[in-house]
């Protein structure tokens, strides 16, 4: 196929078939990955479910507070994640995190 006499919009239109021929061949791929992975579940007997898997890890709990304002008790970290502001002022400032720890 020789694109270079063919015109912007062309290309443009030729381009949309493409990604929508993209999408449609995907979806029956995945649903051909479905049906063979099905088709092995039930020849060995075991449960789709069992072979897969919920891939649902169980929430933690809330993780304790390591780190609390000294003047103002409402501003607290837990150490994980990005640090807060008050927290990057008070280490700019020449300070040392520890006296922060709870």
């Amino acid at each position: 196929m020789d694109l270079s006499n063919m015109s912007v919009g062309d290309l443009r239109n030729l381009q949309d078939q493409i990604k929508q021929e993209m999408k449609k061949r995907e979806h029956q791929e995945v649903a051909k990955a479905r049906e063979q992975i099905l088709a092995i579940a039930q020849s060995v007997g075991v449960p789709l479910k069992d072979l897969i898997g919920t891939g649902i890890r169980a929430k933690t709990g809330s993780v304790a507070v390591r780190y609390r304002h000294p003047d103002n008790a409402a501003q607290q970290w837990t150490g994980r994640g990005r640090q807060p502001k008050w927290v990057k002022e008070w280490v700019e400032g020449g300070k040392d995190i520890d006296k922060l720890r709870v």
